[in-house]
């Protein structure tokens, strides 16, 4: 039995601590949350810290799951790791480069397994539009964004985001990660755009971004994401993949609205083009928020149950947050970012 403490109960972090809940190789030894409360029902009765340090003393975790606000990743990560644990830590994994590489080399350093919270590593449509994308060969060019119209409450979050982390880099991560696995090649360049729509948000952050991406096998991509009321949900969520063979795209399923999280996800079908002709791939049965949270925690058990080598992975973690981390400098420059030196 694995000894989980979770630290954060928002959106994420919920999902994460219901997955383990029900794991018959889970046992939640403590949730950390600032406010001390837990609502959820099914979470009644574990112990409840609101100090992340001394639920780490406290509770003696084997697994700590991070899924605060991103600006305590690193620290969190490498705390939590010294006190003998292994990590699962929501994207991205940090918010400067520099802590990203820390936080891997604590890893390496103390032998530690550290998974990264890339949901969509393990969606079999994701898995699938990557092997379709992969086969018809490079060089690619990627279109891919999300769009959020927010309101209310997710509103509050976003605007809550945004004061350590920018649209581009907190969803950015998962495109990229996307476009890194299907290319395998390394980014030369990055441009990016982004403006400020809103005079809720801090003067020095910006609520819609795009960036593109140069690779040096002549890949090209291009990533948009904007959050807020103001945003259209006109082609809110394009996810295309073009190569000189054909293309894939993930066809429109029925979505509630750009704010429906399920949706963010969710494929539907791919349609596969070439110049003979176009095949559509259906992909019934789809997984939700909560059984994608359900995978990757299971992925996260079996890591250190079965000791699985994760180097690829933070490795690829460090890479994506790379480019979107670039994308963001960027836009706050107003130059592009080499990154053939880094």
């Amino acid at each position: 039995m694995i000894r989980v403490l979770i630290a954060g109960l928002g959106n994420m972090g919920l999902s994460h601590a219901l997955a383990h809940h029900n794991h018959p190789d889970a046992q939640i030894v403590g949730l950390v949350n600032r406010s001390g409360v837990v609502t959820n029902a099914d979470l009644q009765g574990y112990p409840v810290f609101t100090d992340f340090h001394s639920a780490l003393a406290e509770a003696k975790p084997d697994l700590v799951v991070i899924a605060t606000y991103s600006d305590s990743h690193a620290n969190y990560a490498i705390a939590a790791m010294e006190a003998g644990a292994d990590i699962f830590v929501e994207k991205p994994l940090a918010t400067t480069l520099a802590d990203a590489r820390r936080v891997t080399a604590k890893a390496a350093e103390l032998n530690r397994k550290l998974v990264v919270g890339y949901i969509l590593r393990h969606h079999p449509s994701w898995m699938r539009l990557i092997t379709e994308a992969r086969g018809l060969g490079g060089p690619f060019v990627f279109r891919m964004n999300l769009n959020q119209q927010s309101s209310g409450e997710t509103w509050e979050t976003h605007k809550a985001l945004m004061q350590t982390t920018s649209p581009i880099v907190d969803c950015g991560v998962h495109y990229v990660d996307v476009m890194c696995q299907i290319t395998d090649a390394k980014p030369v360049r990055v441009n990016g755009m982004g403006l400020r729509l809103s005079d809720e948000i801090a003067e020095d952050m910006y609520n819609y971004g795009q960036f593109q991406v140069v690779f040096d096998d002549g890949s090209l991509a291009w990533y948009e994401a904007g959050w807020g009321p103001m945003m259209s949900e006109t082609a809110f969520f394009v996810k295309d993949v073009i190569s000189p063979n054909g293309s894939v795209s993930i066809t429109e399923k029925d979505k509630s609205g750009s704010d429906d999280v399920d949706g963010h996800t969710a494929v539907g079908a791919l349609l596969v083009h070439r110049p003979d002709g176009d095949s559509l791939i259906d992909l019934p049965g789809e997984p939700g928020h909560q059984q994608l949270c359900d995978a990757e925690q299971s992925y996260v058990l079996r890591a250190i149950s079965e000791n699985i080598d994760l180097t690829r992975h933070m490795s690829d973690a460090v890479s994506s947050l790379e480019i979107c981390l670039a994308a963001d400098q960027s836009i706050r420059s107003g130059r592009p970012v080499d990154l053939t030196g880094s």
